[in-house]
């Protein structure tokens, strides 16, 4: 598989491609969170940030999947949670904004891929991602590469309440 690493100044030459995959992800449902418009929102928001950091996942130039997130401004964190005691307020955060893999290749290593190649290697403290709580593999498969639930946020009112999980990726300083 091919790995292919996007900077805030690729974002809108992948764009199309980021939507397009979520739309074959989320095809034919009818949860009004995962529609086209809303991830276009997440996307630019997360985009915009000049940290913002984006690999992708190709086999024979078919997309596999994707993982993006940016880095939290000093003392930063997700909307509508305080940072946890687990995170000190001087710890740099990496935020794992989305991690998705297309279905034919889910089950084959694809996000361990798109993961560590998102995220290894950050000179961050800490990685932090939110994850439907709902989800128990998921949140399983997190927590098989060292995240631990740290609390849990609705960050939007139609949004689906999420555990906050969290990584030690450096020694504290």
């Amino acid at each position: 598989m091919d790995l292919k690493r996007y900077t805030h100044r690729d974002a809108a030459e992948v764009r199309e491609m980021l939507l397009d995959m979520h739309d074959a992800v989320y095809d034919g449902g009818e949860d009004r969170f995962h529609e086209r418009e809303r991830f276009a929102w997440f996307v630019d928001h997360w985009s915009s940030k000049e940290s913002w950091s984006c690999v992708a996942g190709f086999e024979d130039g078919v997309p596999t999947g994707f993982a993006y997130g940016a880095a939290f401004g000093p003392g930063g964190w997700w909307k509508g949670s305080q940072r946890p005691p687990e995170v000190a307020p001087e710890a740099t955060a990496f935020a794992l904004s989305e991690l998705m893999v297309m279905e034919r290749w889910r089950k084959t290593g694809v996000s361990t891929l798109l993961h560590e190649a998102l995220v290894g290697g950050r000179d961050d403290d800490v990685a932090t991602l939110l994850v439907d709580r709902t989800h128990p593999k998921v949140r399983a498969l997190y927590e098989s590469w060292g995240y631990e639930t740290v609390g849990e946020q609705q960050p939007f009112e139609d949004s689906p309440v999420y555990s906050i999980m969290v990584k030690k990726l450096t020694l504290p300083h």
